[in-house]
């Protein structure tokens, strides 16, 4: 069997799955490319880091980690075995690579790995309200299951803790947009007429919230639209036993392999990450917690269809090593 990195079509379909995947602001902080037909590699793209809200590139590298989830999956889809390997953090000697992955002989992917790679074009982030009703707890074990599978984990946050969490949120907004730096870049990839190939167009940011404690990030929503969000929102947390750029490479695929396992559930979800993204623009280090370093705060539950956000073609991103 013809490997997919020795055809234009094979390579095509491989970073369309990666470049599917969820990232900060829509950044789309990747480039991949291929090594002697071997193996394909994924790199940081510098130019889309946020270097106000995302100084250490901890968002970078779970973003770059969510798309390197779909590249595994999109290879063992096409009846090969992804073997990727650990390589330098971006920075060290100026590198920019992150991973690499090389495809390995293989029996074919089970019904449940193809169940999970249709999710890819069907997974959106969803800043619309969500209706009252609880994830059943049969579906949470799952997507903790789905965590655990990538070497991280999943808390749920529930109850006073939840509370405290959202007006930890809540706080956090309010100082991010207390800085004029954060402010700008914010707007950078939140503004434009949806017509860019990246950022969050309006179409994609949902409604104003009309309370306090709300659980969406608040973006200059141009349409002036506002609504209501659910009462008592159902979080949950991806932690990670170390704070360091594999372990937010690992938080990344963790968080995409739950999102689809969500997607297959139909389970919305968007992200609530305003308190880390303040203590990483102060450059403050993460003290371990009991459940390990809190990576992707996620609100989940059942929302309304939602618009995809822009995707960039795969020649932007596609090129020789």
């Amino acid at each position: 069997m013809l490997s997919p990195l020795a055809t234009h079509a094979g390579l095509r379909r491989l970073v369309t799955a990666a470049g599917a995947a969820p990232s900060v602001h829509n950044t789309q902080p990747w480039r991949f490319g291929v090594h002697r037909r071997e193996h394909i590699e994924l790199h940081a793209d510098p130019d889309r880091r946020l270097p106000v809200a995302d100084p250490r590139g901890r968002s970078l590298h779970i973003s770059c980690g969510a798309a390197l989830f779909n590249l595994r999956l999109a290879l063992r889809v096409a009846g090969w075995r992804p073997v990727s390997w650990p390589l330098p953090a971006i920075g060290d000697a100026g590198s920019t690579l992150l991973a690499a992955v090389r495809p390995v002989r293989a029996p074919l992917a089970s019904a449940a790995e193809h169940e999970l790679y249709a999710a890819i074009q069907d997974r959106r982030t969803n800043r619309r309200p969500f209706s009252g009703a609880l994830v059943p707890a049969g579906v949470m074990a799952e997507l903790a299951a789905a965590v655990r599978l990538e070497g991280a984990e999943l808390v749920r946050v529930d109850g006073p803790a939840g509370t405290a969490l959202l007006e930890e949120v809540a706080m956090a907004e309010e100082r991010l947009a207390s800085d004029a730096g954060y402010r700008a870049e914010l707007a950078r990839w939140t503004g434009g007429d949806g017509r860019r190939s990246d950022g969050l167009p309006p179409y994609v940011q949902g409604p104003r919230p009309d309370g306090v404690l709300v659980p969406v990030r608040r973006f200059a929503r141009a349409n002036g639209e506002t609504a209501r969000f659910e009462a008592r929102p159902q979080l949950v947390v991806v932690t990670t036993t170390g704070d360091g750029p594999q372990d937010w490479l690992r938080a990344g695929q963790a968080l995409q392999r739950m999102l689809l396992v969500a997607t297959l559930h139909g389970v919305s979800a968007s992200f609530l990450n305003q308190p880390l993204d303040l203590r990483d623009m102060r450059r403050h280090s993460d003290p371990r917690h009991r459940r390990g370093h809190p990576q992707m705060i996620v609100r989940i539950g059942y929302g309304p269809a939602v618009p995809r956000a822009p995707r960039r073609p795969v020649p932007e991103v596609l090129s020789a090593a």
